[in-house]
């Protein structure tokens, strides 16, 4: 058994990262794009948002991970997505599914245990999209929430850092996924890659809350921290529990 992430594998990756910058391609909620690609940007890796047919595979060839969500689906989309899985796939690249809303629709709940038929190297969500999901062939679950909880076939783990700011600002949930990406090009670990992530955007949250005033000003506040953020930070703040299977 490969032993468990800690704090210090958050401080290492984060400082890989920026060492490396990652190309990151994001197939994303529309709403959220630029949130998106500024929080991934902050965190010193590089995205790439286009959902052109005609683009897409050459992106996707570029990039060193992938990550898929659900937000504002359509039929062209589907193809798109469909499209840049095989890319990926072929490819030998990572990538993340992140199943918004598939508790809401049923025609989305199909399409999302298509994905995963694929083999996505991580599946995310919250508790209800991950209950309806069922059993996937991925590397990883992670089912988000106040406390994030991460599992693969022999461990699991759960981290507690966070703000409530999170949950009123939109996107911060895709972002995640984004920083998730980019952390597995850097390390082929999924649990070790998600885990050191998951620290990053939560720590990055209970460093700028204290300067908030609410929500509208906590998102650039967000997006600083996140620049700002250091591997001591992760040393001092990230709270990683390891549960027991």
């Amino acid at each position: 058994m490969s032993r468990l992430p800690t704090k210090e594998d958050a401080a290492d990756l984060i400082a890989r990262v920026r060492a490396r910058r990652p190309r990151v391609h994001c197939l994303m909620n529309t709403v959220v794009q630029k949130f998106t690609a500024d929080g991934i940007s902050a965190i010193g890796a590089i995205p790439s948002m286009t959902s052109s047919m005609e683009e897409i595979a050459d992106f996707v060839a570029k990039a060193d991970a992938l990550t898929i969500n659900l937000g504002t689906l359509d039929a062209e989309r589907k193809k798109v997505i469909r499209l840049a899985v095989d890319v990926a796939t072929t490819g030998g690249k990572p990538w993340i599914l992140d199943p918004v809303h598939c508790d809401y629709s049923p025609t989305r709940l199909a399409f999302a245990r298509e994905l995963i038929t694929l083999g996505p190297t991580i599946v995310r969500g919250n508790r209800a999209e991950m209950e309806l999901i069922g059993e996937t062939g991925a590397s990883l679950l992670i089912m988000t929430g106040p406390v994030d909880h991460l599992s693969d076939a022999e461990k699991s783990v759960r981290v507690e850092n966070g703000h409530a700011f999170m949950a009123v600002v939109t996107g911060t949930g895709c972002l995640s996924g984004g920083v998730i990406a980019a952390f597995m090009a850097v390390e082929k670990n999924a649990l070790t890659a998600a885990t050191a992530a998951l620290c990053t955007t939560g720590v990055s949250a209970e460093l700028a809350a204290p300067s908030a005033r609410g929500p509208g000003s906590f998102e650039p506040a967000f997006l600083d921290a996140l620049a700002n953020l250091g591997p001591g930070d992760l040393i001092s703040h990230a709270r990683i529990h390891h549960e027991a299977t």
